[in-house]
């Protein structure tokens, strides 16, 4: 993993939530510009401050006034929507990293193996690389501190070792069998992100991209991605969204732009006030307006990726393929406070090109917050026919083809999960870090080896063999797992799996990793097996 990975002091809830409804109202004002409205709040305002004052000087135990505020807030944003929420001052920098593309650190991926933080490999162009830190290495202190066999959580590593750019850290480390610490001092930079995770050509025609997220780089790193496809041949692609729980939407607009040719709708949105409203069209002359195209989703591909496969669908573009995804159609601004906190109100709901909202519902939110067990203890995860859509939220795309909203984009196709590659000891062995370490120690043990290969050549002729799952076996009996041979022998093509493409993530990163992952992705399976549906629909509107 890498480096990025309030005890609250509470009053009764009575008084929380007094609070919390003056709060809300105060959070309000900024909002309106009646002068009506205006008065009715300027006396809430005024009602929020007699009780918070009323509290701070005649409350029995002393009172934080400042957490008090904080609480009051986040349980009013708790009560609109279940994404409306507020990020205090000090969580803010880290809230907001994963979607800016890059974070300020020292540039390690780091795994705690054996309450020894361990350097897996340092990142390409970041300032460990330039020192010369080294894949193996054991970080036993922090600026002097032990850091080794004291419990370390990955938490605490991120917090000694993110920082800003230009801020000093000295890290004293373990290598080989040397017996002296070598100290190194570094300079915190700006260290990136990637959230295009990989992309390869399946075959001689199918390309592959797999997007994790829409942060601020993302189409950057997708049309990137696309160049190198089509310099080796791809006339067909599939864009994996599964998993990904969105991001900005203006990335997922850039995206969807690329394949939608001419002046089409693509998104647009709706809120209480019109400056809220905006509407999206395909504009430029996109890098594969033509081609079959399939897009993965599944249960856990929301709003930014719902943007992308429903203006797709709706546009009959691409052939979606997979699970009903997550159903988050709600559009949040972020709003910063006074004192470097920020609120993220939703301000509107985007709608598909044909007119669908795919936000399900949330009036319930005790029910939202767990919909997605009820739709695996439902069957939906197993059956399509378990999917029940109203029949007024019925809509058209531009052929004339039905699909539904209220409820996440459903696929075209539907992939009904499989249960049956899968390992309960194989499970145990991933959660106890067991299988990590196991072959970051093959890795570096048999690095010449490796390094001498080519990725073909691995991926064509490596074996995992019966010693090396034996090996796996004895590394779990060390951490506490006892061995089950009979799973290992019943699961024994999905342990070499497993154990071969995260070897190979050791060597090749993710462009080596998810060749070899993907053949137990069942959605992808599939769709690899339907470009002739993708090619009748692309001709359905000719």
């Amino acid at each position: 993993m890498s480096e990025y990975q309030n005890t609250k002091y509470q009053i009764r809830l009575p008084i929380i939530l007094a609070i919390g409804l003056a709060a809300g109202i105060f959070l309000g004002a900024t909002f309106s510009e009646s002068p009506k409205i205006q008065n009715d709040l300027n006396k809430d305002i005024q009602k929020f401050k007699e009780v918070l004052t009323l509290i701070d000087k005649n409350y029995v135990d002393e009172v934080n006034t400042e957490e008090l505020v904080e609480n009051a807030i986040e349980h009013m944003l708790g009560k609109l929507d279940p994404h409306s929420y507020y990020i205090s001052a000090k969580d803010k920098v880290e809230a907001n990293e994963e979607l800016q593309g890059n974070f300020e650190g020292i540039g390690v991926e780091f795994n705690i193996f054996r309450d020894t933080i361990v350097v897996v490999t340092p990142l390409s162009g970041g300032p460990s690389e330039a020192l010369g830190i080294q894949s193996g290495d054991q970080i036993i202190k922090i600026d002097g501190k032990d850091v080794a066999g004291v419990g370390f959580t990955n938490r605490d590593v991120q917090k000694h070792l993110k920082g800003p750019k230009g801020s000093k850290v000295t890290v004293s480390i373990k290598r080989g069998n040397r017996k002296s610490l070598i100290d190194y001092e570094i300079i915190r930079d700006k260290i990136p992100q990637y959230s295009v995770d990989a992309s390869y050509m399946i075959d001689d025609e199918i390309g592959y991209i797999k997007i994790s997220r829409f942060a601020a780089t993302t189409y950057e790193e997708f049309m990137q991605a696309m160049l190198k496809l089509k310099e080796q041949g791809m006339d067909k692609l599939i864009l994996d969204l599964q998993g990904n729980g969105g991001g900005y939407m203006n990335q997922a607009i850039n995206i969807a732009d690329e394949f939608i040719a001419g002046n089409k709708k693509i998104v647009y949105t709706q809120g209480k006030e019109t400056r809220f409203n905006s509407q999206a069209n395909s504009q430029r002359e996109g890098m594969f307006e033509k081609g079959e195209l399939i897009v993965l989703v599944n249960e856990g591909s929301a709003s930014a990726s719902e943007i992308v496969s429903g203006a797709l669908q709706d546009n009959d573009r691409a052939l979606i393929v997979g699970r009903r995804s997550f159903g988050k159609g709600l559009v949040q601004a972020p709003i910063d406070l006074t004192d470097g906190s920020e609120v993220r109100i939703t301000i509107s709901r985007y709608y598909t090109p044909s007119g669908r909202s795919i936000q399900k519902p949330y009036s319930d939110k005790e029910n939202y917050s767990t919909d997605l067990i009820a739709r695996y203890n439902n069957g939906e995860f197993f059956s399509a026919d378990s999917i029940h859509f109203n029949d007024s939220l019925k809509y058209e795309t531009t052929s004339g083809r039905t699909v539904y909203g209220g409820g996440g984009i459903m696929p075209d196709y539907f992939v009904p999960l499989d249960t049956s590659a899968n390992s309960a000891y194989l499970n145990r062995l991933f959660v106890k870090n067991v299988i990590q370490e196991y072959v970051f120690n093959y890795a570096n043990e048999n690095k010449a080896k490796l390094d001498a290969m080519s990725y073909k050549d691995f991926y064509d002729n490596f074996q995992v063999t019966e010693t090396m799952r034996m090996g796996l076996a004895t590394k779990g009996k060390e951490y506490g797992v006892k061995p089950d041979y009979e799973d290992m022998r019943k699961n024994k093509d999905l342990f070499n799996l497993h154990i071969k493409a995260q070897i190979a993530r050791q060597i090749w990163k993710n462009d080596g990793f998810y060749p070899i992952f993907n053949q137990t992705n069942e959605v992808l399976q599939q769709a690899i097996q339907m470009f002739d549906e993708a090619e009748n629909l692309d001709r359905s509107k000719l």
